[in-house]
């Protein structure tokens, strides 16, 4: 469990770093926005840095005591931030180097999980140049192809026939890293947020379109959001999955858990976020809400696990 903090003296001087480089820079930057706010009007001495090269020349130069981490995807939730922060011994919110660098590599956490038994759909890894065809005629269709190291549904596509493969794989392609698919559960898409050990109620995702998409997540005001998501021991075995799922890759401090349930009722593991999104569209701050945790008072037991145990 992190620290209480009742003095908002004792966070020093907090950056809140955003934006970056990576696919999802413009979603980071409204999350940070958000977030930047919310601390100022707690009395949080916060301010914006955009991306890791400004934040850690001014971590050097002493302007900062600790970071609130709200960058998504690329080197603020591989581990390439967390490491660097560690090095510096400059504490930060959120994973620490190998729950960043497992969760957003989502064929090694898919591996992790597999070898503990835990439910996930499944997959091939696919390096640069492999035989996709043969891959999906193993997998079987319906099956989804993404980027490996990618989030926010950036380069996802759902494929139902051999036809439209290549049109896929091309998509993925545009971002870095290897290619990952796997079967497409078809069913209801859920999510399940951990807050300093507390796991929040399961949210069910329902898009108006086809899919919960880019789209959906970001810029549709129609997605309805049902939490709690499942009731009695449903909710309570899903919980359970998210939590285990989260230790697994050795995450801490805050994330969330994506989870498909199949039509006859069974769980999925898709991917674990160490810094989800907190725009006005997001999912952490909705299960926060509906456990009576306000926005501000979300970003500041957020900020509140910077306060590592291991510290």
């Amino acid at each position: 469990m992190s620290k209480t903090i009742t003095d908002t003296a004792q966070f020093g001087r907090v950056a809140v770093v955003m934006g970056g480089s990576s696919a999802e820079r413009e979603v980071s930057l409204d999350s940070g926005r958000n977030v930047l706010a919310a601390l100022k009007a707690r009395g949080v001495d916060a301010h914006a840095i955009d991306g890791i090269p400004a934040l850690l020349d001014a971590v050097r130069a002493g302007h900062f005591a600790r970071v609130f981490n709200i960058l998504h995807g690329g080197g603020g939730e591989n581990g390439e931030l967390q490491g660097a922060l560690q090095a510096l011994r400059i504490p930060f919110t959120g994973s620490g180097v190998l729950g960043s660098a497992l969760s957003l590599d989502k064929i090694r956490a898919k591996l992790v999980w597999q070898a503990l038994g835990l439910p996930t759909p499944r997959f091939k890894a696919l390096p640069r140049g492999a035989d996709v065809h043969a891959a999906a005629r193993e997998i079987g269709f319906p099956l989804i192809v993404k980027p490996a190291w990618e989030g926010s549904s950036v380069g996802v596509t759902r494929v139902f026939k051999e036809a439209d493969l290549d049109e896929a794989v091309a998509l993925a392609h545009r971002y870095p890293g290897d290619l990952l698919m796997e079967t497409l559960i078809e069913g209801g898409e859920y999510t399940v947020g951990v807050l300093d050990r507390q796991v929040l109620a399961t949210i069910n995702i329902v898009p108006t379109g086809e899919y919960y998409d880019y789209n959906a997540k970001y810029i549709a005001e129609d997605t309805r959001y049902i939490c709690p998501g499942l009731e009695g021991e449903a909710e309570r075995e899903m919980q359970a999955l998210a939590l285990r799922a989260f230790d697994a890759l050795a995450c801490s401090g805050w994330g969330r858990v994506d989870i498909m349930r199949d039509r006859e009722g069974r769980n999925w593991l898709l991917e674990v976020n160490t810094a989800p999104g907190m725009t006005s569209h997001s999912l952490v701050p909705k299960a926060a809400a509906a456990a009576g945790i306000d926005y501000e008072t979300l970003c500041w037991r957020v900020l509140e696990t910077s306060f590592r145990e291991d510290a």
